[in-house]
């Protein structure tokens, strides 16, 4: 893709950016040129250098199917879930050391649906209830199981409690990532579904980000009273993080022009399908960073160093945003470009390290040996 976990997968279309990574630019300019807020924002003492640096220290692990949602458990190993097989795998952060919890029932895997996102509950010390977002024969929903260590491999996962369904399904636009925000609440990325009118109406799931009690209900302080949303106007969101003082980044699939790196404030409006991308529509909030579809279709997102870390599908590449505080501090800066394909999620992994995870068996790439991996990351 801990309390704070990332939560946000896709098919080509006419008009869709591949969700997961396709679409036709129609722009090709640098990213970030257009950043006037980047060259406006005064240095202070934590404000991260303008040139950061990737190494990577080495390959966790190998052979996975579409890995695609990522937490991680206090000890620092990962959970690690597969789309297209409904399965969660543990995998040891030291050796990399493969076993598998069990299959989510009810899973129906198609498109760009399957099991997603996972999270960890924000008391799992005492609890050890994972969280997942997945699809099944008629929507997207999310659940929780009690993962008991104790049991044999593959059936350490116990049955699926569901907290909260009926989000819209679609072969593309499925959304998917979940986390657990600084006040304990999770927070849900949701797509359209192909269906673009989803994205302005407030009363559908669709296009949105929501919030909800760890028990599925609307979370106290929501912009309206008793519904789930969060936010608005969103066409396929896809990546979920938090950074040092608590603000709320989120990622997502443009169609043909611009992708999306968005600050979200509760009640907002992102634009889609009337805007996409900077256009300083009145009633619309623009993008505080924007890419063409070819260099990025992103996907999930960290916070690690003072920067934002999306991992980009389509793309292959690691994009690093530096900040200073809700503004770029300096322009987008790219790494590992085409080195490891499709990048699905990435998630910190502690001080300045990162879990990046692959995405070339997702039907998409051009999976080889290996493939799909996890890779360990020392950034600045």
């Amino acid at each position: 893709m801990t309390a704070v976990l990332a939560v946000a997968v896709l098919v080509s279309v006419a008009g869709c950016s591949s969700g997961d990574g396709g679409g036709q630019s129609a722009a090709a300019r640098s990213p970030g040129a257009r950043s006037s807020s980047a060259a406006a924002a005064a240095p202070t003492p934590d404000v991260p250098p303008a040139k950061g640096s990737v190494k990577v220290v080495s390959t966790l692990t190998t052979g996975l199917t579409s890995p695609w949602g990522v937490a991680v458990l206090p000890e620092g190993d990962l959970l690690v879930s597969s789309r297209d097989t409904g399965t969660i795998t543990r995998i040891d952060a030291k050796n990399g050391r493969k076993t598998l919890l069990g299959k989510v029932a009810g899973v129906a895997p198609g498109g760009e649906g399957g099991l997603l996102g996972i999270a960890l509950s924000p008391s799992y010390g005492t609890d050890h209830l994972v969280y997942a977002y997945f699809t099944t024969a008629s929507d997207n929903r999310i659940a929780r199981m009690l993962y008991d260590e104790k049991q044999p491999a593959g059936r350490q996962l116990g049955a699926p409690d569901t907290i909260f369904k009926s989000i819209p399904k679609g072969t593309i636009h499925n959304g998917g990532r979940i986390a657990f925000g600084p006040d304990k609440m999770l927070y849900v990325g949701t797509g359209e579904t192909g269906e673009r009118g989803m994205a302005q109406n407030k009363k559908s799931l669709g296009g949105k980000i929501l919030r909800m009690t760890p028990d599925g209900r609307p979370a106290h302080g929501n912009p309206w009273a008793g519904s789930v949303v969060y936010s608005y106007g969103h066409r396929n969101v896809q990546g979920l993080a938090w950074d040092k003082d608590g603000r709320l980044w989120a990622d997502e699939f443009g169609q043909d022009t611009w992708d999306e790196l968005n600050l979200i404030k509760p009640g907002k409006n992102y634009g889609w399908p009337i805007v996409e991308g900077k256009q300083g529509k009145a009633g619309f909030v623009d993008p505080v960073e924007q890419w063409s579809t070819s260099e990025a279709s992103p996907s999930g997102i960290a916070y690690a160093e003072g920067s934002i870390w999306m991992a980009a599908l389509r793309g292959e590449r690691l994009w690093r945003i530096p900040l200073n505080g809700a503004k770029p501090s300096a322009k987008p800066q790219a790494f590992l470009q085409g080195k490891y394909g499709r990048l699905r999620t990435v998630v910190p992994a502690g001080g300045n390290r990162l879990w990046l995870v692959t995405s070339e068996t997702d039907s998409r790439g051009t999976p080889g040996p290996g493939d799909d991996r996890i890779l360990q990351l020392e950034v600045t």
